[in-house]
């Protein structure tokens, strides 16, 4: 009992330590949640010890809520810049791969050792297991102690100066993305028409199909002195005004097609109501906005919708999320049906469900486990972390599987993934810290050298091909390369100094295609 009542107080000792020493700021910089690991490292080298089964357990729950919130965008922003960044990391394990063996032939170091080194300087602890079971020695083990704390503070501090050194600063890495997502996804605006072409008069608005014609939503329409929401059966006369909302090129289809622009607004009829809809409805998402038939059910037109901060233009074919926000226009007598349709619930939505959590690390436990044949001499397994992480990805891009909804809120997730990251750092940095003193009298400075140059070498080399040949977002190439040197902690580094996600869906896209690169090198070197 006493053993356990330590642990506890070792762990939130570290914890609280780390926040203290986290928020002390020099120049601006601080360590923020990494500097947890910083006082796991002296914790554990006076003997202080925080049990594996924390950090394994602090490590699953950290990297699935990472793929659950980057799944959604991971396969997005593998078509747009995902090859650059697998260039980025392959290079990466490559250049690191290059230097170990080069180190070992130089410096006459132990292949079995060296490979140890470089699996700490990369911070892999799957690629240790795999030195060992390649190599069938202890070895590895000794390198990977050797160069794994400096593997895991290179990243950090690299990660932590990288914005000073290239002379570039996250809030205007911040807009830069902004930027980006507005021209992927333009503002939205409403104005107002007069109906002035014969073509679109006469008809039903379900026959004309002005949103997909022009990729506007007729909201509101005047004939005379009545205003209304339009429905599917509504005919257009000339002189009508109406309402548009969408984006620029939209307008400029409206005005083609039904007529002038006006600067007189349609006032709102007192039995008309516009209003901010939630979905918390569970069996909404995933559906399509044609699946919904909102217009043609209640009259109700979607005229915008809001997901992570972002407006975008409602179009029959994309499927809703939870959390999504629509902007609905409708009569009072059936806005009521579309709410209770829709949910509109934020302590539904902010409710969590932990089958699903403890299901999808489950499932990524196996996935993890598989081993896959390249030939009938090489094969290799993603680990419990890969295992997970590509589990979430694949899950939050799925979203919902029959009845199980594999997202959550935003604020459930960085919740579980700040207590996941705590324990996974106290944990990793107390194990890390218990020898490092021993272990460096013993194999002395070269070792050290070689694994720190393996460490900080590869990512200069990265940064450079980033810079000079793809011209990345800050933001975006530091998620990569922490990626690329598979560092969770670095990750956390990161995660403190911006609240963008980009850095996550950077880091999720890379992880995988790097996990398999050095995996592969470390079974080279085996047969070295």
């Amino acid at each position: 009992m006493e053993a356990f009542s330590q642990t506890y107080i070792v762990l939130f000792s570290i914890i609280t330590l780390g926040f203290i020493l986290g928020r002390i700021k020099v120049k601006g910089i601080s360590l923020d949640i990494s500097a947890v690991i910083f006082v796991a490292l002296m914790f554990g080298h006076f003997g202080f010890r925080v049990p594996k089964d924390i950090q394994f357990i602090g490590l699953t729950i950290f990297v699935f809520t990472v793929g659950i919130q980057a799944g959604p965008g991971f396969f997005r922003a593998f078509k747009s810049t995902g090859k650059q960044l697998s260039v980025i990391a392959v290079l990466l394990v490559a250049t690191a791969g290059g230097l170990t063996v080069g180190a070992a032939y130089l410096f006459d170091i132990d292949m079995e050792i060296a490979t140890g080194v470089f699996t700490g300087a990369m911070t892999s602890t799957p690629g240790l297991a795999v030195a060992i079971d390649t190599t069938g020695s202890s070895l590895p083990s000794i390198g990977y102690g050797v160069a794994y704390p400096f593997g895991v503070l290179g990243v950090i501090l690299f990660a932590k100066l990288l914005p000073g050194i290239l002379k570039s600063k996250i809030q205007s890495a911040e807009e830069e993305l902004c930027v980006q997502q507005e021209r992927e996804h333009p503002q939205i605006s409403p104005r107002h028409y007069i109906v002035k072409n014969d073509h679109v008069t006469g008809k039903p608005m379900g026959e004309l199909n002005i949103p997909a014609m022009t990729g506007a939503n007729i909201s509101r329409v005047k004939q005379g002195e009545c205003a209304f929401t339009p429905t599917v059966a509504t005919q257009l006369k000339i002189g009508d005004t109406i309402k548009a909302v969408g984006t620029d090129d939209a307008h400029e289809k409206v005005k083609v097609l039904i007529g002038d622009e006006t600067e007189t607004e349609i006032p709102l009829s007192t039995e008309y109501q516009v209003l901010s809809v939630l979905i918390s409805n569970k069996e909404i998402m995933g559906k399509t906005i044609a699946d919904l038939q909102l217009f043609a059910r209640f009259g109700a037109t979607i005229t915008r919708i809001k997901r992570s901060g972002i407006y975008i233009t409602p179009s029959d074919h994309i499927p809703l999320q939870l959390g999504d926000k629509l902007m609905i226009a409708c009569d009072k007598g059936h806005m009521q049906q579309v709410v209770r349709l829709l949910g509109n619930n934020d302590k539904r939505l902010s409710d969590t469900d932990f089958l699903p959590i403890a299901l999808g690390i489950i499932i990524g436990f196996f996935v993890g486990q598989i081993r896959f044949s390249v030939t009938d001499s090489f094969s290799f397994q993603l680990g419990l972390t890969g295992g997970v992480l590509f589990t979430a990805i694949v899950l939050g891009k799925l979203g919902k599987t029959g009845p199980v909804v594999w997202t959550m809120s935003g604020t459930a997730n960085n919740l579980l993934r700040i207590i996941g990251l705590l324990f996974f750092l106290s944990a990793v940095g107390t194990q890390a810290g218990a020898n490092i003193v021993e272990t460096y009298e013993q194999y002395g400075f070269k070792l050290f050298a070689v694994g720190a140059a393996i460490t900080i070498i590869p990512m200069v080399v990265a940064v450079g091909i980033a810079q000079t040949m793809f011209k990345l977002n800050l933001l975006t190439l530091l998620g990569a390369l922490t990626g690329a040197m598979t560092s969770s902690p670095g990750l956390a580094a990161v995660d403190g100094m911006s609240e963008s996600n980009e850095p996550h869906i950077a880091y999720a896209t890379v992880y995988p295609v790097a996990m398999v690169s050095l995996i592969i090198c470390v079974q080279v070197m085996g047969m070295l």
